[in-house]
This record gives C-alpha cells, sequence and structure tokens, in this order.
C-alpha cells in the first residue's frame, strides 16, 4: 500500500470540509452522548433516515442517565425502523456502566471507550476525537473505500487485519489540533464525493492530486471485498388476525432474530388458506372472513423472509391474551390489543410493514415520514 501520499491531504480535506460540511444535528451540538447516538445509528442507516430517529431518541432520552433508565419496550419502540435491535440493548447496557462507573458523562480516553459494550474501534475513535479532541483515527466504511482509493490498496478492505492498517496509517498523519474535524471530513468525502460502486465525482474531489486511483483510472476497482455469503431464504406466513378495534400480535422470543421485539403472528412456509384458518381457531379466534394478501420480502443481514399474508377478520372480542396456537415457531401467547396501542406502545420491526397496512398502522421510517408530511 503507498501511503506517501496520506502526508498531503490534511490541509485540502480540512479546508474543503470547512467550506461543505452538512448540517447535521449531531454537528450543531457534539456531546459526547450526541456523538454516541448518532454514530451507533449511522451504521447500516443513512443519514436523511437517521435525522428524524435522532431527534425523537435524543428528545425522549437526552443523556445516558435516561437511557440507562428506559424501560426495554419504549427503549425498542424509540429504536422500531433503524433494525439491528441489538444495537440498542448494547447501548443501554453501555449507558448503565456509563452512570455507575463514570458519573453519567461518557469516559473521556479512547481506550476506555472500548470497555463500553456494543463500542468498537470506530464508534470510540469518533467520540473521543469529536467530542474530545483525542487524536485517534475513526475507520469506517467511508473512510476504507476513501483510503483504499488514496493509497490504491488492492487487498480486501473486510479484513480485521487491514482495518487495523489504516488506522496505524491514518494515526501517524493526523493532526493533533483538529482531529475530530479530520475524521468527520474522511467520512464526509466518502459520502459525498468517493462514493461507492465505482462512481466517485473525482471532478470536486480536494484531494484528487494524491489519489492513485484517480491518477491511473482505477476508481472502479477500488475498494476490494471478499463477496458475501449468499442469504438463506425462509418463507413465512404472515396472518393479519383483527376485528374493527384489535389485531393480534405476539412477542419474539427473547434471544434470537428480532428478539423481544413484537410481531404479527407468522409461520415456517407458505399456508393454504385452510391451513391459515386451521391456526386462528386453534388460537382461540372466531373467524368471519379470510382474504389473501400481496406477498413481500424483507431482507436481513442473512436472511431473507419470503413472505405471503392472510388477513383474517374476526368475532369481536375485548382486549385480552389468546391462547398459543401450539406451531412450532408460534413464539409466545397471542396479545389481543386495540390497534392504536399496537402503532404506540408495541415495537413491531419494519419486517412486517407490508403487512401493518392492513391493520391502519404504519411502522419505523413510514410512521415518520406521515408525521412530518
Amino acid at each position: 500500500m503507498d501511503t506517501e501520499n496520506l502526508n498531503l491531504i490534511t490541509g485540502p480535506l480540512l479546508s474543503w470540509f470547512a467550506e461543505n460540511a452538512r448540517s447535521l444535528p449531531w454537528r450543531e451540538k457534539p456531546s459526547p452522548y450526541y456523538v454516541w447516538v448518532s454514530e451507533i445509528m449511522l451504521q447500516q442507516t443513512r443519514v436523511e433516515a437517521v435525522k428524524p430517529f435522532f431527534a425523537r431518541f435524543t428528545g425522549a432520552l437526552p443523556d445516558a442517565a435516561a437511557l440507562a433508565a428506559c424501560p426495554e419496550d419504549r427503549l425498542l419502540k424509540l429504536w422500531e425502523g433503524l433494525g439491528y435491535y441489538n444495537r440498542v440493548r448494547n447501548m443501554q447496557k453501555a449507558a448503565r456502566l456509563v452512570v455507575e462507573e463514570y458519573g453519567g458523562e461518557l469516559p473521556h480516553t479512547y481506550e476506555e471507550l472500548l470497555k463500553l459494550p456494543g463500542i468498537g474501534s470506530y464508534t470510540a475513535g469518533a467520540i473521543a476525537s469529536i467530542a474530545y479532541g483525542q487524536a485517534v483515527p475513526a475507520v469506517d466504511g467511508n473512510v476504507l473505500r476513501v483510503i483504499s482509493r488514496i493509497c490504491g490498496y488492492g487487498g480486501d478492505i473486510s479484513r480485521q487485519p487491514v482495518r487495523a492498517e489504516f488506522e496505524r496509517e491514518l494515526l501517524a498523519v493526523m493532526p493533533q489540533k483538529n482531529p475530530g474535524m479530520f475524521n468527520q471530513a474522511l467520512m464526509e468525502l466518502g459520502a459525498m464525493i468517493c462514493v461507492p460502486n465505482g462512481a466517485p465525482d473525482c471532478g470536486r474531489c480536494p484531494v484528487r492530486d494524491f489519489c492513485c486511483a484517480q491518477k491511473t483510472g482505477r476508481q472502479s476497482e477500488f475498494p476490494v471485498r471478499a463477496a458475501k455469503k449468499e442469504r438463506r431464504i425462509e418463507e413465512r406466513t404472515v396472518l393479519v388476525i383483527r376485528d374493527d378495534h384489535h389485531a393480534a400480535v405476539r412477542r419474539r422470543p427473547k434471544r434470537g432474530l428480532l428478539a423481544g421485539l413484537y410481531e404479527l403472528p407468522n409461520y415456517s412456509g407458505h399456508l393454504t388458506m385452510d391451513e391459515a384458518l386451521a391456526i386462528v381457531k386453534e388460537s382461540g379466534f372466531e373467524p368471519i372472513r379470510i382474504l389473501p394478501l400481496a406477498p413481500a420480502k424483507h431482507i436481513f443481514s442473512h436472511i431473507e423472509w419470503r413472505m405471503t399474508g392472510y388477513m383474517v377478520l374476526v368475532e369481536e372480542r375485548d382486549a385480552q391474551e389468546g391462547a398459543d396456537a401450539g406451531d412450532a415457531d408460534a413464539g409466545q401467547p397471542l396479545l389481543f390489543v386495540e390497534t392504536e396501542r399496537t402503532q404506540r406502545d408495541y415495537p413491531v420491526p419494519a419486517a412486517f410493514a407490508s403487512y401493518a397496512k392492513y391493520l391502519s398502522i404504519k411502522l419505523g421510517q413510514e410512521k415518520y415520514k406521515e408525521t412530518e408530511g
């Protein structure tokens, strides 16, 4: 890896960032807590999508003490739509340690930050440099892409030793005066100019004169990543069981995919109408009408759900807990709750968004878009 040009990028990069940095809510008030929350939210999620979640989350939980004390269902509801729910669970574990061991304030050093659950080298580097001015790198996917192009690095950037090598090289050239600005500028460059899929806007890049990929016309060759493992396909049948005012939901097991969240009842395989009706009856409901619903799919990091569904209108009954359907993957007993409460109180993952509309509710980002409109 040719790292000589890394010594030359600091000045042009910081000048460009000073003039072109986006106005983002967590940059306006770069407190350690705000930096932490934003960086965790931004993992696997676009900046524009994060903004409303960040505002609501920090409005409801303005500091580590509030996060530490938040009931789990409310915490998951605030996170609903962002996915990767273990991230927010780890945040709460970390917040409790921050309250117990650091007086409610995130620790000031990179080394201490790394000891907190859910905080790896990138997040620790971002907090330490942006909020506390410590000269440590923060290497995310954007930075890996930018540096691999500048240095013409042809190795697999998904390997941990490569990330560690990039961190060492950046540490050697990082300015002591504005390390947080330097890290943010690299991230911003990757987000706005040196974008993925071989289509960087080199004409607007402030460091193009020092970029190996640009000089040799090989932008599309970097970065290099090993081929991803194919996702496992799972067929599921989702049941929208409702009367005029209530709907059936259940809590998922405490471990595994979407652990501890609430879901519309769903079952392995693509069930026939008769099989779906049998499950509804075994659950203690009296079906009136059943309608097939359009197929949908949802992609997780390692699994793809291919879903079909039925809406089953049932006889009215009071809100209550129903009997368990007895299916091997039925999870917890069904709850029959007011549809308004489903949207307000029960964290339901976006995997069920295509079927939640039949309850006249919206989940996650779609719900927030409606509120903002």
